[in-house]
């Protein structure tokens, strides 16, 4: 599958029909659009006034129908292998697809206040606040549970996609 974003806003799409390359069922609301992220087979993009349309393989995170009401001035998507996670204008964060992908964070829900950014592996997320704190879901193999490690996650900072999640600890920090 294949997509490709245009000057106006809108965003035409090819490849594997079922793993979002026929966006046809959405092309409609494909305009204004500022941002888009793809996971294996779905993808996620936001509009100029904050919403987000998701298409694509419902395994891999296109269906975003029970949090769509919530998908309201997101600032940011993130997607993992088969999972989406939102940061919301209020810094709260919505995440949907297969749980086992990071696609269902109500376990740290209350912890994700005052999100300034989401990265994603394979198949876990993680939410840095903004007091630099981190909090992790998903798939613990991948990343999904920071707990000991959780005390030398302070005074954080983004990191990109490619750099490791252990490049997220402050200077000097090691891990016992």
């Amino acid at each position: 599958m294949r997509l490709l974003p245009l000057d106006d806003g809108s965003v035409v799409t090819w490849g594997y029909d079922g793993n979002g390359g026929d966006s046809t069922a959405v092309q409609a609301q494909l305009k204004q659009v500022q941002q888009i992220q793809a996971s294996i087979g779905s993808f996620a993009a936001i509009r100029d006034d904050g919403s987000v349309v998701s298409w694509g393989n419902p395994t891999f995170g296109s269906d975003s129908r029970t949090v769509q009401h919530q998908l309201k001035n997101v600032q940011q998507v993130q997607a993992s292998y088969g999972a989406f996670a939102a940061i919301l204008g209020d810094g709260s964060v919505v995440s949907w697809g297969d749980a086992n992908y990071g696609g269902d964070s109500r376990e740290v829900q209350h912890q994700l206040k005052s999100v300034q950014h989401i990265q994603a592996s394979n198949s876990a997320f993680a939410a840095i606040l903004d007091d630099g704190s981190v909090v992790t879901w998903g798939d613990p193999k991948y990343g999904g549970d920071s707990g000991p490690v959780q005390n030398q996650l302070k005074n954080c900072r983004m990191c990109s996609k490619s750099r490791p999640l252990l490049e997220l600890l402050p200077p000097f920090s090691r891990i016992s």
